[in-house]
């Protein structure tokens, strides 16, 4: 599959998969195409410490990767307590417990369409 064939909901999937295959905590994903033009898709999930939160940062690298996607950026990895992961249509935002509470990315984007994970 091209990188022209890979839809961003493809992608959405693919990440699913990989923070799911290393017990990603809480996953949830917003629709912002309405509201942004900053990506399609908002994906958030927790890790219980640093070292999780950054295993699953990895897993979703190797995953795309392997797909033929690269990223466009990354911040974030050393201090693993909140991870940002751009691939331009989807932006993955990996927190440990404490910063996903306390940044709320999904009371800040509430204007976005919340996707219901096991219907894709």
């Amino acid at each position: 599959m091209s990188n022209q064939e890979i839809t961003s909901l493809t992608m959405v999937k693919a990440v699913i998969e990989a923070l799911e295959d290393k017990k990603g905590e809480d996953i949830s994903v917003i629709d912002i195409t309405e509201i942004s033009t900053l990506a399609d898709y908002f994906i958030m999930v927790s890790g219980s410490n640093r070292n999780h939160v950054q295993t699953l940062c990895d897993n979703v690298e190797e995953t795309l990767g392997r797909m033929g996607i690269d990223k466009k950026q990354c911040e974030g990895y050393e201090s693993g307590n909140w991870i940002l992961l751009d691939y331009h249509d989807v932006v993955i935002h990996m927190f440990d417990k404490e910063n996903r509470l306390f940044y709320d990315l999904e009371r800040i984007w509430r204007d976005g369409k919340r996707m219901d994970i096991t219907q894709l």
